[in-house]
């Protein structure tokens, strides 16, 4: 792990990513355009948020406490770029008030790159090929 990453040069531990992870999901749900998406997918929260701080555990301290394939979880979600520019933007405004700046920067950082990951994945699943700077967006249907 690069000095920058360390947790003590950026303040993150357990309780900083339960309570980042906590206050993310609570905007999540609220959100008009996320919320519906996850409330569809989600009848207990808990044990989600539990998996959670597992996951961005071992993203962010390399714990290795999350076991699981986060792109079997997305890859038939009705999500595309739009769903991941709103998730990174509550995620990066979530983790500015909880974190101090060094962690919220790392934070996002992992999360940007995990988003892209998603989006290149699910663009693939729709027979989309898409590079690193295109995006996927699924086609609109009449209203």
């Amino acid at each position: 792990m690069s000095d920058y990453h360390s947790p003590s040069k950026t303040g993150i531990d357990e309780a900083m990513i339960e309570r980042l992870v906590r206050r993310f999901y609570e905007k999540i749900r609220a959100d008009e355009l996320l919320g519906p998406i996850f409330a569809s997918h989600i009848n207990d929260w808990e044990p989600h948020l539990q998996r959670m701080f597992a996951f961005w555990s071992s993203v962010t301290l390399m714990t290795g406490r999350y076991s699981g394939n986060p792109m079997q979880k997305h890859i038939a979600l009705p999500i595309d770029a739009d769903h991941f520019d709103r998730w990174l933007e509550i995620f990066a405004e979530t983790a500015a008030e909880i974190c101090p700046p060094a962690a919220a920067r790392l934070f996002v950082e992992k999360a940007s790159r995990i988003a892209q990951s998603l989006e290149l994945g699910i663009a693939q699943r729709h027979c989309q090929l898409i590079n690193r700077e295109q995006r996927f967006y699924r086609p609109k249907t009449p209203s």
